[in-house]
């Protein structure tokens, strides 16, 4: 079965750029109107953010979500597995992973994507996917955490849109954190299995970068053409 993760960097800088991302991952699970899954553990299940989910995708996709209070549903295995994709939130990537770990979420995606469901999301979304990433889920200093694991390598989202991203990114490295990859705002990572088979950006001269211990590489990325007229509106930074 054929594995896909896209990570996001962060939106673009307007709604219709946002919403060339959103197209993209919608078209890489291959079905007109796919069964996608929002996971907003994140955001601590905000009522508004799961409003503007589906005011967001209801015309694109069959929407459902996951709320793990007070307690995940009875019947969250066949939830997650049932889905063409997944969408997980920015947020708290911390809090986030606390709580699938404790109710088993984290291996339940895993299967999910080993079962060919896309993963997909931007910030805390994009990098817990990696084994480790930078964040701020532990205040305003940015810090490196382990995270999940299905992709090698540290993750760093924002690259180009919060001024610390860069510098801290190039210090955790330096001081033993794994080498990865950055991405910045309104930038998509597509892993096939565990390979990065292209990078798109929404944001003309946004693109990625392999961040090592001997520098940083700027990588090419497609743009994404025009948005087609009429689509719903919806996405932010």
């Amino acid at each position: 079965m054929e594995r896909h993760i896209v990570g996001l960097g962060g939106g673009g800088d307007t709604v219709e750029q946002t919403w060339l991302l959103y197209d993209y991952v919608l078209g890489v699970t291959g079905k007109p109107k796919p069964k996608l899954l929002y996971v907003p553990t994140a955001v601590a299940e905000s009522a508004e953010a799961i409003v503007g989910f589906y005011e967001r995708f209801r015309d694109r996709a069959e929407l459902n979500h996951l709320r793990t209070f007070p307690w995940p549903p009875a019947n969250l295995r066949d939830l997650i597995l049932s889905q063409d994709a997944i969408c997980v939130s920015g947020g708290s990537t911390a809090n986030m992973l606390a709580l699938w770990r404790v109710h088993g979420i984290d291996a339940l995606l895993r299967e999910a994507w080993e079962n060919g469901v896309v993963l997909w999301g931007a910030s805390a979304g994009m990098i817990c996917w990696f084994e480790a990433g930078v964040t701020d889920s532990f205040g305003p200093e940015l810090a490196g955490m382990d995270c999940l694991g299905f992709l090698a390598g540290s993750a760093c989202p924002h690259y180009d849109g919060e001024e610390q991203r860069r510098p801290r990114y190039r210090e955790l490295i330096d001081s033993g954190f794994p080498e990865g990859i950055a991405a910045d705002d309104g930038v998509a990572l597509h892993y096939v299995g565990a390979e990065l088979a292209e990078i798109v950006t929404c944001r003309p001269g946004a693109t990625a970068y392999r961040v090592t211990r001997e520098g940083e590489e700027k990588l090419p990325a497609r743009e994404l053409g025009a948005r087609p007229a009429g689509r719903g509106s919806g996405g932010a930074r």
